[in-house]
C-alpha cells in the first residue's frame, strides 16, 4: 500500500502548476518512504507527515520550474540537506544536470542513497561547502538554495559561479527577500509568492 495515493499526488501538485506523470509519482513515493526511514536516525526534516512533505517540499520546489522558469541546464542545489529543491526539480525535469552540494556527511550519505534508490541519471552529490568548490566545477545555469541562510555570502559566490545568462533561485520569507534585495549587487526580479503561502516566496536574481 503506497504511503500516499497517486490521486492525492496529482491533485496536490496541480495546485503548484505541476502535472505529475508515473515517473514523478513513483519517485515521490520512493523518496517519502526513504526519508521517513532515514529521519528516524538523523535529523533531515521536521516535517514527517507524507502530505506535508508532498506539499511543502515537493510542491513548493517544483513550482519554480514554471515560475522562474527552470528548464534544461546545469543546476547546483546549495546546502541541499534532504534534497530540496534539487531532487523534486530533477524528477520534474529529468534532463537537468544536477549537483547536490552538502557539507554534512550524514546528509550527503542520504543524498547518495536517494540518487541510487530513485535511479537519477545525471545527478551527483558533492560533499563540500559551496565556497570550497573547485573552480573547474562552476559555471552553472541555475543555483538554488532553500532555507539556507547566509544569503549574502551565497550571492557573492553566485556572481562568480553562474553562467552569463544563469539564474540564482532562492526560497525564503518575504521579509528576508526584501532585505536581500536592498543589500545585494545581484539584479533581482520581484519576489514570487508561493501558492498556499502567505509569506513564502521565490526570489530570482541574475548578473547585472
Amino acid at each position: 500500500m503506497p504511503i500516499i495515493s497517486d490521486e492525492l499526488i496529482d491533485r496536490t501538485l496541480q495546485e503548484y502548476g505541476v502535472s505529475a506523470n508515473s515517473d514523478i509519482r513513483s519517485g515521490i513515493q520512493k523518496y517519502i518512504s526513504l526519508l521517513r526511514r532515514w529521519n528516524e536516525r538523523i535529523s533531515l526534516t521536521a516535517i514527517s507527515d507524507p502530505l506535508q512533505i508532498l506539499r511543502f517540499h515537493f510542491g513548493e520546489s517544483m513550482f519554480a520550474a514554471s515560475a522562474v522558469p527552470i528548464r534544461d541546464g546545469r543546476l547546483a542545489d546549495v546546502g541541499s540537506g534532504a534534497g530540496f529543491p534539487g531532487i523534486p526539480l530533477k524528477l520534474l525535469i529529468p534532463t537537468l544536470d544536477l549537483v547536490l552540494i552538502e557539507s554534512n556527511t550524514k546528509k550527503a550519505s542520504f543524498l547518495f542513497e536517494c540518487i541510487r534508490e530513485l535511479s537519477l541519471v545525471g545527478a551527483e552529490v558533492v560533499r563540500s561547502r559551496f565556497e570550497d568548490l573547485d573552480e573547474r566545477a562552476l559555471d552553472f545555469n541555475f543555483i538554488t538554495a532553500r532555507a539556507l541562510g547566509g544569503y549574502e555570502r551565497l550571492t557573492e559566490w553566485a556572481q562568480e559561479s553562474l553562467a552569463p545568462s544563469g539564474a540564482l533561485v532562492l526560497w525564503l520569507g518575504q521579509d528576508d527577500a526584501v532585505k536581500l534585495q536592498n543589500k545585494s549587487s545581484i539584479e533581482w526580479r520581484p519576489p514570487i509568492l508561493i501558492p498556499n503561502s502567505d509569506r513564502r516566496t521565490i526570489l530570482v536574481g541574475a548578473h547585472k
